[in-house]
């Protein structure tokens, strides 16, 4: 059976760090990526890893803040959010992508796999 859970989300001020963890168990996959649904909001691509061609993505409104990466040995996940901003609050959700792709889709549509979520509120 596959799973992925995520978890390390919680309440943290403005300009403070979090680390999200996603455990994949039942199969490896292509490509992990991270998503977010803030308040009211559509569910919006944060960041990729593709491990078959080393690409990773991150969206414009995190760069320089975020780090995606994967512990091979434990098959999990990471999102390293650094000078986190009240607009980051949203629930962030793991999602993969078993196809042999090159690059990493951004659309929420080309995954199948998902985890339940886990809640980051950044106060101001």
């Amino acid at each position: 059976q596959v799973q992925l859970v995520e978890s390390g989300g919680g309440l943290v001020q403005a300009g403070g760090s979090l680390r999200l963890s996603c455990a994949v168990s039942g199969r490896t996959f292509t490509t992990y990526s991270w998503f977010r649904q803030g308040p009211g909001k559509e569910r919006e691509f944060v960041a990729g890893f593709n491990r078959d061609d080393g690409t990773t993505k991150y969206a414009d409104s995190v760069k320089g803040r975020f780090t995606i990466s994967r512990d091979n040995a434990k098959n999990t996940v990471y999102l390293q959010m650094n000078s986190l901003k009240p607009e980051d609050t949203a629930v962030y959700y793991c999602a993969a992508d078993p196809r042999l792709v090159l690059g990493i889709f951004t659309s929420r549509t080309n995954y199948n796999y998902w985890g339940q979520g886990t809640q980051v509120t950044v106060s101001s």
